[in-house]
């Protein structure tokens, strides 16, 4: 059965073969026998619409940046498919689309290779970075470096290094290699000289050990002196504290070892004072019943008295012996009171019979008690002449001169 017009772009005539318009001719595309016209069309159609879906998702590749050497690679092979499909459909829009796509693909290549570069230079910048920072850890003093803080900032390092390699783009051969160089060398300069430092810091944990023992010996040799061998044990403790860092471990067990020995001592000490404070304390109990007789010294106005009075006291005193020390102050201060009034017994005697200062008193008393009788001459002959400033200035003169001749009598 022969069609016409069955389709747009195809026909099928009475043997089943299909054609495909083109241009202003058909071409046949293949036959689908045991099957209706309508049904052997699909099949070719499909066909179209399978070739058709291969260009629409190039496109969208396109779109969503996909590589330019993939891109012109599926062009060329839709180009190869679409110059005489077996498929029924507008063949030549197709055609058109894929020489559209094979156009953008220089322009893409470009972008691309501009993006590529961008990101090569990128990554060279990063990789570099990377690389100086190591260098800077190198250039540190070896012996000023803080080595842990080193360590883990180069395992970073190296750990930025191995990600940047497997994630970023791939650089130059030459490139890649220097920069490595470059860091692999850093890397090793700082292992020396960690095991430099570490191999000194061992030597010099080994010194200290060595003279912290010896020190630890020397402590636990003056158990036998008591609390007479603390004077010698701060003296090791000061050397203890010049001896540097042997390791925490032997640090801790050697210091143990150290202040055990000083507790033995200070433990003496300790059991000296608790002694000491007892007879201390016995001895506070008889200077506090000695100052309470010393106290009624106070009031004794006779210096011979009182002073023998205090130096029998005084001597009972020092026989005493020693008290606590936190009432040391307390009973000296009563005492010093005692002595104070004593002393100033003595003074006041010997001023008044100080031979020369009673001439000297006997003379000004002989000049003043003339000026207070003349004085009170004054005075009456100005009350009988009722003059009142001749009687204020009178007065004043003579209560003036009493006062002095009081102040020396």
């Amino acid at each position: 059965m022969a069609t016409d017009d069955q389709a747009p772009w195809g026909r099928v005539d009475d043997d089943g073969t299909v054609y495909v318009r083109e241009g202003d001719g058909e071409r046949a595309v293949g036959q689908y026998p045991d099957a209706t016209a309508d049904e052997a069309l699909a099949y070719y159609q499909r066909k179209y619409s399978e070739l058709q879906g291969q260009v629409t998702l190039l496109e969208q590749r396109v779109k969503g940046g996909a590589a330019a050497s993939d891109v012109a690679k599926t062009v060329r092979h839709l180009r190869e498919q679409l110059v005489e499909p077996s498929a029924v459909g507008d063949l030549q829009a197709l055609r058109d689309r894929v020489a559209a796509l094979d156009s953008t693909v220089g322009e893409l290549t470009q972008q691309q290779s501009a993006e590529a570069r961008a990101a090569l230079a990128a990554a060279v910048a990063e990789r570099t970075a990377i690389v100086e920072e190591a260098e800077a850890l190198a250039a540190q003093d070896p012996a000023r470096a803080q080595w842990k803080q080193v360590t883990a900032s180069l395992d970073d390092l190296f750990a930025r290094w191995q990600r940047h390699q497997q994630e970023g783009p791939r650089l130059p051969k030459g490139e890649g290699n220097d920069l490595w160089k470059r860091f692999r060398t850093a890397r090793a300069t700082i292992d020396q000289h960690r095991k430099a430092f570490y191999a000194e810091l061992d030597a010099a944990h080994r010194e200290a050990r060595q003279r912290k023992q010896a020190l630890a010996e020397r402590a636990e040799a003056l158990a036998s002196q008591g609390s007479e061998g603390i004077p010698a044990y701060r003296g090791l403790l000061e050397d203890w504290k010049r001896a540097g860092r042997a390791g925490k471990k032997y640090d801790d067990s050697l210091w143990a070892r150290f202040k055990r020995a000083g507790d033995v001592l200070y433990s003496a000490k300790n059991e000296v004072a608790a002694r000491d404070q007892e007879e201390f304390q016995g001895n506070l109990d008889q200077k506090l019943a000695l100052l309470d007789e010393a106290e009624g010294i106070l009031t004794v106005t006779d210096r011979a008295v009182a002073r023998d009075r205090l130096t029998a006291i005084q001597l009972r005193w020092d026989e005493i012996g020693r008290v606590p020390r936190e009432q040391l102050r307390a009973v000296e201060d009563r005492l010093r009171k005692v002595e104070s009034h004593v002393r100033q017994l003595d003074e006041d005697h010997w001023q008044k019979n100080d031979p020369e200062r009673k001439a000297r008193a006997q003379g000004l008393a002989g000049q003043l008690q003339d000026a207070i009788d003349k004085l009170e001459s004054e005075l009456r002959d100005a009350e009988a002449s009722g003059d009142a400033r001749r009687v204020r200035e009178a007065r004043e003169a003579l209560d003036a001169r009493k006062v002095w001749l009081d102040a020396i009598g």
